[in-house]
């Protein structure tokens, strides 16, 4: 089993100083130094702008700087509109151009970035960076030999440029030119002999040459310098299933997964395991924990998981036994009693009576759970998909925190430790995960979230430059075919707890109108959205992304 890792550069030049910018200079002499500190730098120009005291060029050096900001944030709509100003004001502006290709490629518009990386290197053709990151396009789409001309061109104009070697190694591991891997991976090491993407990466090229010894010792190095390192337990876990040691590989995998519960790959790679172990019931339970995907970008080495994860699932659903016609089936969670941040009173109280109404209304199965920790919730999750492929109807209800960092929308357990904004990956639950629960379902597959709440970590979570995150609500979403999301507010909006003992507004009106007879699944969440429109006096407005299956209706009380 292959992974491959290639990586664009989002900064504005190829290699930053370390060295402190001087304190004493001028805002726009910092500003156009594109060897200052980077922090310096970003500041410097962000103050021109709010002072308003650069136009023409230096307006678009500066806006290009807040752009990369926004880029590293993954703030893309914000990055792509600034720095498109920044090209109105100077179209010949190169840098702008490669990070606004940049933003595109993160959003899943690969045409948009090609076009912009294309303009950039008809503009300045000796302009490294570009190459590689068309190169890391081209990979993506297979065209490993276009991939390795554009990571040959990067290091012909960027000689010193870690990426462009470490990328064409990956790609000529593809071809199997393995001499011309390793011989990638020792020019990198000049440059950066401590950079764990050689290593980790390395790692899976002497795999494929089956020196296994050679490459154990470069995954097993890196996981003893960095032993949470993901990515390296993964490599190494590609190796052992290369090498046939399937109880090795299954071992790494658990590990991955124990680290970090929403990785895609572990859970992939896992899958692969028990399914040749004839152990089909887990096999799909892990293609589902990878097949599911909310965001339109995933990085080469996840989407090449996921899709095998997708291909495996639909193979292995084929096989599946049919359950009985009509089942439906809910798991309904309150998490209220939080441990380490402030506790929520309503939660365990709307999930009650959800699950109450939903056993009234005739769901022959219903879980309902409080105060879930991340692995009871992680459990929880095991334990519905199972009924829920026996069944037509999956509906998941959960309300408690929730939070979007980074482009991924995340519900809270009640032990969720969030130091910094990173830290939600290993601690909270990718919404991909309950995606991928009712995602076994046959027919309806419905999520609904009374969970659009202030994040309760951001007044002392620690912000990486990183990530992006969002204090209200979750982001809006695109679900596959065949899946309903219903949010309690919309993006960027905060969902009402109730009044004292009083249910949540959304929970008091999904409630009751959940019993009104002959009302179709479509139609019923509009109803509910005006009534928590018209109760919370506009303040509230709940949102629906993604649709059933189109040719058939889908009533939770079908009457007369």
């Amino acid at each position: 089993m292959l992974r491959a890792a290639f990586l664009t550069l989002v900064i504005l030049a190829a290699g930053v100083s370390s060295a402190a910018a001087d304190p004493q200079a001028d805002d726009l002499t910092i500003c156009r130094d594109r060897q200052a500190d980077a922090q310096a730098r970003a500041s410097a120009c962000e103050d021109l702008l709010k002072a308003d005291k650069v136009g023409g060029k230096d307006k678009a050096i500066a806006l290009t700087a807040r752009g990369n900001t926004q880029l590293n944030k993954r703030d893309y709509d914000q990055a792509i509109e600034t720095l498109s100003i920044a090209l109105d004001l100077d179209p010949d502006y190169v840098i702008a151009l490669n990070l606004r290709g940049l933003a595109y490629e993160r959003k899943g518009k690969e045409d948009l970035a090609m076009a912009d990386y294309n303009l950039a290197l008809q503009k300045r053709p000796a302009y490294g960076v570009p190459y590689n990151n068309r190169g890391v396009i081209y990979a993506r789409r297979g065209a490993m030999q276009s991939a390795i001309d554009d990571f040959s061109l990067s290091i012909k104009y960027t000689p010193k440029f870690l990426l462009g070697w470490t990328n064409r190694a990956r790609a000529r591991t593809l071809l199997k030119d393995f001499d011309g891997a390793i011989a990638d991976f020792a020019e990198a090491e000049k440059i950066d002999p401590s950079a764990p993407q050689i290593a980790s990466n390395r790692c899976i090229t002497y795999g494929m040459m089956r020196k296994f010894d050679q490459a154990f010792a470069d995954c097993n190095g890196l996981i003893e310098r960095q032993p949470k390192n993901v990515y390296a337990i993964n490599n190494r876990a590609d190796v052992s299933m290369m090498k046939g040691d399937l109880d090795a590989a299954l071992k790494d995998y658990n590990t991955a997964i124990q680290i970090n519960p929403n990785n895609i790959r572990a859970h992939s790679g896992r899958g692969q395991i028990y399914e040749r172990k004839k152990d089909l019931a887990q096999a799909r339970a892990d293609y589902r924990a990878a097949a599911y995907s909310l965001t339109r970008f995933d990085e080469p080495d996840v989407a090449r998981a996921r899709a095998i994860a997708q291909d495996r699932l639909a193979a292995l659903t084929q096989q599946a036994p049919a359950g009985a016609t009509g089942r439906r089936v809910a798991l309904v969670i309150g998490n209220g009693a939080y441990k380490n941040v402030h506790a929520l009173p309503n939660p365990p109280r709307d999930s009650k009576l959800i699950a109450s109404v939903l056993r009234d209304v005739g769901f022959q199965t219903v879980i309902s759970v409080s105060d879930l920790t991340r692995d009871k919730f992680f459990d929880a999750l095991k334990a519905f998909a199972e009924e829920a492929e026996k069944a037509d109807w999956a509906v998941v209800y959960y309300a408690g925190h929730g939070f979007e960092i980074g482009g991924v929308n995340y519900l809270v357990p009640v032990d969720a430790k969030l130091a910094a904004d990173k830290d939600a990956e290993t601690q909270a639950v990718a919404l991909e995960q309950v995606i991928a629960a009712v995602g076994a379902a046959r027919k309806m597959r419905l999520v609904v979230l009374d969970a659009c709440r202030d994040n309760p970590f951001a007044p002392t979570m620690q912000r990486t430059l990183s990530l992006k995150l969002v204090d209200k609500g979750f982001s809006n979403i695109e679900p596959g075919a065949g899946f309903m999301v219903v949010y309690a507010a919309k993006h960027g909006e905060t969902a009402m707890d109730g009044d004292g003992a009083a249910n949540s507004p959304f929970a008091t009106a999904l409630a009751r109108e959940i019993k009104q007879p002959r009302v179709e699944v479509r139609k019923l969440f509009d109803i509910i959205r005006d009534d928590v429109w018209a109760a919370t006096k506009h303040e509230q407005q709940p949102f629906t992304y993604g649709s059933p299956p189109g040719r058939e209706d889908f009533y939770f009380v079908a009457g007369r």
